[in-house]
């Protein structure tokens, strides 16, 4: 594991209480992001490179590059930068921090549970680790298999930025409006991707609409329902040109692939983003 210059393990733990922000307050020199802020997965707009931005369900907030900067994360308010999983006894109170040494964000966990990076996970006592440029969804599992997402999108250096095209049209991503039901449907059925788990494989017909009529009891979630739902929004993005979303193009056997590539395109598009799991828990 790399070690930032000049750390000591002994120091990765909770932050000195003199250090901790007071109620309400942001960190020295940061801004509050409202809890209505768009996904990071959409990227963010900083003035200066190496800015970073963490976004948790309740909020969160943005601080630019400075040695021993740091912004703290977990469930306790008062003590913390960005609140994550409040109201959830099982993530601890002061979770982690993000802290900038020589010229880089670093990840720390001093919380109970471990923080799940897209391809690993963080213990408490490990040496922090480093963040690339970009986005980094972060997860802490709480009780009854919940896990809360944290956010974090640190902007890249001048030299990475794109050349200026000031004539240019700007070109957004594209997004798929999709219905209420369509929604959450997608977001059941690619939870694992949403979850950025190593290894992610769709839910099936049956799990879908198992979990959807536990969600929303009386509402008729069937498998044939799910599966007609999906199908919908699958010939919508093949209409647009988006390939590989039909059995023509996968061939035989299909599988999983027809899902799969449709979760993926829908991600990779941002109609569908890690907070959209908030869905589930408001179900």
């Amino acid at each position: 594991m790399t070690t930032p210059p000049g750390s000591d393990r002994r120091t990765t733990g909770r932050a000195p209480a003199a250090r901790r922000p007071a109620t309400g307050r942001p960190a020295a020199g940061g801004r509050l992001l409202p809890a209505a802020h768009g996904s990071l997965a959409r990227g963010v707009t900083a003035p200066v490179p190496g800015t970073a931005f963490a976004l948790a369900l309740t909020g969160g907030m943005t601080l630019g590059p400075g040695d021993g900067r740091e912004l703290l994360f977990g469930r306790n308010r008062p003590e913390v930068h960005v609140c994550v999983g409040e109201d959830d006894p099982q993530v601890s109170r002061c979770q982690g921090s993000l802290t900038h040494r020589h010229g880089r964000w670093w990840v720390a966990n001093s919380g109970r549970l471990p923080l799940r990076f897209p391809t690993r996970l963080l213990f408490t006592g490990e040496e922090p680790l480093p963040l690339e440029s970009g986005y980094t969804p972060l997860f802490v599992r709480g009780s009854r298999d919940r896990e809360h997402l944290l956010e974090v999108f640190v902007s890249g250096p001048e030299a990475e930025r794109p050349v200026a095209l000031p004539g240019e049209v700007t070109r957004p991503p594209r997004v798929w409006v999709l219905t209420e039901e369509e929604k959450l449907a997608l977001v059941v059925l690619g939870q694992r991707y949403l979850l950025h788990e190593p290894r992610p494989q769709p839910l099936t017909w049956k799990q879908t609409a198992a979990q959807l009529a536990e969600l929303r009891p009386g509402e008729g979630w069937r498998e044939k329902r799910v599966e007609h739902l999906v199908n919908r929004v699958r010939m919508m993005l093949s209409r647009d040109g988006v390939p590989w979303l039909t059995r023509e193009e996968v061939g035989e056997p299909v599988g999983n692939a027809l899902n799969d590539h449709l979760i993926r395109a829908l991600m990779m598009s941002t109609t569908l983003v890690p907070p959209d799991l908030a869905l589930i828990d408001a179900a």
